[in-house]
C-alpha cells in the first residue's frame, strides 16, 4: 500500500494515520464477523472500543470459568491376578455418577481422562473395582468424608473412613 504524499513529496502523517485506523475497524469488524459474534459482544481487554465502533477502553478481562482436566489411572495391586469387569471413578466433580475408566490390555490397567473440572478446589473422590473401594496410588491425599454419601465410598484404613483428594488447581 502506498502512502499519500503531501504537496511537498513528504508523507501526509495525519491521513496515513487515518488510513490506518479505518484498516484496524475493517480488520476487527471481520474478524467478528468470521468468528460469529455479534455486535453486541464484548471486546477483548487492550483493544480500542472504538475500533468496534463505540468510543474508550473495553472493560477488565472477559470472565471464564476456570477448568481442569484430570487422567485417571489404576493398575492391579501387586500379586493380584484376578481382573474386575468393572473400574470406575466417582466423585464430586461427577455429582457421584459412576464414570468408567478405559480397560488398556496393552499396558495392563484402566484409564480414563475427564475434562471441564472446576478449578481452583479439593475435590473428593474415590476409585472403584467391581464396586468396591481401591486405593489410588496417585491421589493427593486422603480426607474424612464429608457426608453420607461419600461415606458409602469410603475406604477404611486404620485411622478410619477415608475418601481420596485431587487438588484441582490451575496457574
Amino acid at each position: 500500500m502506498r502512502r499519500p504524499k503531501n504537496k511537498n513529496g513528504n508523507l501526509n502523517h495525519e491521513r496515513s494515520s487515518s488510513i490506518v485506523e479505518v484498516s484496524k475497524t475493517c480488520m476487527l469488524q471481520d474478524m467478528l464477523n468470521v468468528s460469529g459474534h455479534k455486535r453486541t459482544q464484548k471486546i477483548p481487554t487492550g483493544i480500542s472500543r472504538s475500533l468496534a465502533g463505540t468510543n474508550g477502553l473495553a472493560p477488565g478481562p472477559v470472565e471464564r470459568k476456570q477448568i481442569f482436566t484430570k487422567i485417571f489411572r489404576w493398575h492391579l495391586p501387586d500379586g493380584q491376578k484376578q481382573e474386575p469387569a468393572a473400574v470406575e471413578v466417582i466423585g464430586t466433580f461427577t455429582n457421584w455418577e459412576k464414570v468408567p475408566l478405559v480397560h488398556d490390555r496393552v499396558r495392563g490397567g484402566w484409564h480414563v481422562t475427564l475434562d471441564h473440572l472446576a478449578s481452583n478446589r479439593t475435590h473428593h473422590y474415590m476409585l472403584l473395582a467391581d464396586g468396591q473401594p481401591v486405593r489410588d496410588r496417585h491421589c493427593d491425599g486422603l480426607a474424612v468424608p464429608r457426608n453420607a454419601q461419600e461415606a458409602q465410598y469410603a475406604l477404611a484404613t486404620p485411622r478410619g473412613p477415608r475418601v481420596f483428594m485431587l487438588f484441582a488447581q490451575t496457574k
